[in-house]
């Protein structure tokens, strides 16, 4: 950063005089001191930050566009090395950052750049995994797993990334756990409805754009999070989140399986009762008046299980396995906290006023 001149009435400024001053009894110039410091930080650092590298999400330029001259860097992103095996190495980051992207560019710690190919993501939980040819990756660049489970409010974390992109790769800023188990609402198709609860680490460590992927780690330099995002109001400071590392684990091994998180299916779409008016719950739904939650269903997809349940369109879930749930979101979350493919689930629901159950065996289908 470039800084104005000192001004003065002309002539030598008073800082010059005063070095002069300094020479002429003697004294001669200070002498700068070099100091070795290492302490916790500095330790975590030099362990964790070559583990992190930038990734630089290219795309066509427009729609006349077609050759490589016109593709152009739509956003750049961070990402951790967490394993090496066989002919790859892998990289977890967010979906946001590879999001559209037609090729991907991976740049190392130590500012090499190398081609990278994505292996899978997962926008409900807004991770994927990139992967490199390992033969360009050293084994120290590999992240150490810590236990977010075991995080305290208060401990200290670094989050470590590339703020506004590379000119800052590598920046490092310091906090604190400040909150552990939040859930964030998620608005994934972008409507204005929350669709999915994001379960959070809550940090005060700066993270900016860019450092979304980038890494959070204890202060024994081992990986805790992936960073993802913050509360970017102007009366906000210091409220960023982080994926929890236990959680991201189970979903990084799908993704590079599969190419996909795969999670049950019921095969239908829904729409929460609190969304609808009085009068429809009433002679549309023929809700009892004591019901005024749940999920009404707005289609059912042809041989799904939901189908194959004898599910109908109207019909209002308010319960899975005898446990309640009141909106969409609380119904993906016992689904995919408690179900795998191919397990058997008892829905109960409502049809014309009449309180009903039904049992559904569970498809790995994209949609619920």
């Amino acid at each position: 950063m470039l800084y104005p001149p000192l001004l003065g009435g002309g002539g030598d400024s008073e800082i010059e005089r005063e070095q002069a001053a300094t020479v002429e009894q003697g004294k001669g110039p200070s002498e700068k001191v070099s100091l070795d410091v290492t302490t916790d930080v500095t330790e975590a650092v030099d362990k964790a930050a070559q583990t992190v590298v930038g990734i630089t999400n290219i795309q066509t330029a427009g729609f006349w566009s077609a050759g490589e001259e016109d593709q152009q860097a739509a956003g750049v992103g961070s990402g951790v090395f967490y394993k090496k095996e066989g002919d790859k190495a892998y990289i977890v980051t967010n979906h946001h950052v590879v999001e559209g992207a037609q090729q991907l560019e991976v740049t190392l710690s130590d500012g090499r750049k190398v081609p990278g190919e994505l292996e899978g993501t997962d926008v409900w939980t807004d991770l994927a995994v990139v992967s490199t040819d390992a033969k360009e990756i050293e084994d120290s660049f590999i992240a150490e797993f810590g236990d977010s489970e075991t995080l305290r409010i208060g401990e200290p974390v670094l989050a470590i990334g590339n703020p506004l992109g590379l000119e800052f790769a590598g920046s490092v800023t310091q906090g604190i756990v400040s909150g552990v188990n939040r859930t964030v609402p998620v608005d994934i198709n972008r409507d204005g409805v929350p669709d999915w609860n994001a379960e959070v680490i809550q940090t005060d460590a700066a993270i900016n754009p860019g450092n979304s992927g980038g890494a959070l780690v204890n202060i024994a330099g081992q990986l805790v999070g992936i960073n993802s995002m913050k509360i970017a109001q102007s009366a906000v400071e210091g409220i960023g989140f982080s994926i929890p590392v236990n959680y991201v684990e189970p979903i990084i091994s799908d993704l590079e399986k599969y190419g996909e998180v795969r999670r049950p299916a019921m095969g239908i779409t829904l729409r929460d009762v609190a969304e609808i008016s009085a009068y429809h719950q009433e002679q549309t739904l023929k809700l009892p008046e004591d019901v005024t939650t749940g999920i009404m269903i707005e289609q059912v997809v042809p041989n799904s299980p939901a189908d194959q349940g004898g599910l109908q369109e109207l019909d209002v879930i308010v319960a899975l396995d005898d446990q309640e749930v009141e909106n969409v979101i609380e119904l993906r979350k016992y689904l995919y906290n408690n179900k795998n493919v191919g397990d058997q689930m008892t829905v109960t629901y409502y049809r014309g006023g009449e309180k009903q159950e039904t049992t559904l065996e569970l498809t790995d289908d994209t949609r619920l």
